[in-house]
């Protein structure tokens, strides 16, 4: 795992806080970069696959109502990604698409993240 662009202190807002945490929790801390990191890369392969027109539904997001149809694209998708939440672990369904609930997790974060780039403007630039 290559923590070449891992922020410096520099970059936080409040780096006591972020040096305290990593401190009292060493191992959750370690687990979660190791998690981020991993869904960044998977994040990457699929920008590979799909590249950014399949969350800006073909525009170039420079209009808010084009904005607005990507982010309710992305609730669609993030809503999806819930009701398995719900199936799996509130109603004990089993799954027969064969994701597991890290993997249904894995993605809700994701959109997460894709919905703050386009709600920035960030997306596909």
């Amino acid at each position: 795992m290559s923590n070449k662009h891992w922020p410096t202190e520099s970059h936080f807002t409040d780096p006591a806080v972020v040096s305290k945490i990593e401190t009292e929790y060493p191992q959750m801390m370690e687990e979660y970069r190791r998690i981020m990191w991993s869904q960044y890369e998977t994040f990457c392969k699929k920008q590979s696959n799909y590249g950014p027109g399949n969350i800006s539904l073909g525009t170039d997001l420079t209009k808010e109502e084009d904005r607005k149809m990507s982010l309710i694209g992305l609730w669609f998708r993030m809503n999806d990604k819930i009701q398995r939440l719900k199936n799996l672990i509130v109603l004990g369904k089993q799954d027969t698409v064969g994701e597991s609930e890290i993997d249904t997790f894995q993605d809700l974060s994701v959109y997460a993240i894709i919905a703050q780039l386009v709600a920035s403007g960030k997306w596909a630039k």
